[in-house]
């Protein structure tokens, strides 16, 4: 039982609560003149930095979370090795970045046709080809499936690229900075799977995206069924538009343009599909 406290007793602890307070101010002003106040070895002392003589800026400023205006350089920066910045990369600034945590504002991005603009109530992910019962999802129905959040990398299969002639890279951006590490949030591949039913003969999936490029890759069917992930989450919130949003495959372990963005499509098959994004591009000749 809490011993009863008197009212007079309850107003001197009040204000000497108060006068504390009203007092820091003079503390510091007093600090500030102290004698043995610490200092650097080029002389620099303490003293009462300017911030705390007045007030803050308020809260929401402002509304979405920014940096500090004293790190306006740490951004993406783009290459100057593409004719057209609609089919283009940008790179992360890894040598400012902290962790092993890319920011979703800092995360690279690689586009062969623009940023699509997708509404999410509109966007449809189709299930069909080798499947018991062809399906159609809208992102509602995704985001009702059990969701898991995974760290991994992603690594465009370009990075480094600019480096393959000769050194030529200022920063570790311009040099390997197609490269990010992120907090990943969706729905396991095998878990939509089940819900349309594979069938025995299937061996692979056509992953298409809904960009102006109209971006398509064969997936192995092994690996759709172990870790691949339908992904509508990034760091904590939805995906930014440049990241695939609303919706976009994603391959742990295999090249980034294997994370197909803006996903709209996949159809099971069972042989590759030989698109043109893995016959005349991003293919690596094999000896016999």
């Amino acid at each position: 039982m809490h011993p009863k406290v008197s009212r007079r007793r309850w107003l001197r602890t009040a204000l000497a609560a108060g006068g504390a307070v009203a007092s820091a101010p003079l503390f510091a002003r007093e600090a500030e003149a102290a004698p043995g106040r610490a200092r650097r070895s080029d002389g620099e002392e303490l003293g009462v930095p300017e911030s705390m003589r007045k007030l803050g800026a308020p809260i929401l400023s402002p509304e979405y979370g920014a940096p500090a205006a004293y790190e306006r350089e740490v951004i993406r920066r783009p290459t100057e090795l593409t004719p057209t910045q609609y089919s283009s990369w940008s790179f992360t600034p890894l040598q400012d970045l902290h962790g092993m945590v890319t920011p979703s504002g800092l995360f690279f991005e690689r586009h062969h046709g623009g940023v699509p603009d997708l509404k999410p109530d509109a966007h449809r992910l189709a299930v069909h080809g080798l499947v018991e019962q062809p399906l159609l999802f809208s992102m509602d129905d995704l985001v009702r499936f059990p969701s898991v959040s995974r760290f991994y990398f992603l690594e465009c299969s370009g990075n480094t690229s600019t480096e393959w002639a000769k050194p030529a890279s200022r920063t570790v951006q311009f040099s390997h900075g197609l490269l990010g590490c992120c907090e990943w949030t969706g729905v396991p591949l095998a878990v939509v799977l089940a819900e349309a039913g594979v069938k025995a003969q299937a061996r692979w999936i056509l992953a298409e995206g809904a960009d102006p490029a109209g971006m398509t890759r064969s997936i192995p069917l092994e690996k759709a069924l172990d870790d691949a992930l339908l992904v509508y989450a990034q760091n904590g919130e939805k995906l930014r538009p440049e990241q695939g949003y609303p919706l976009r495959l994603f391959l742990p372990g295999f090249e980034g343009n294997m994370s197909v963005k803006w996903l709209r499509r996949l159809k099971l098959g069972d042989q590759p599909f030989y698109t043109r994004e893995e016959t005349s591009k991003y293919t690596d000749l094999m000896s016999d």
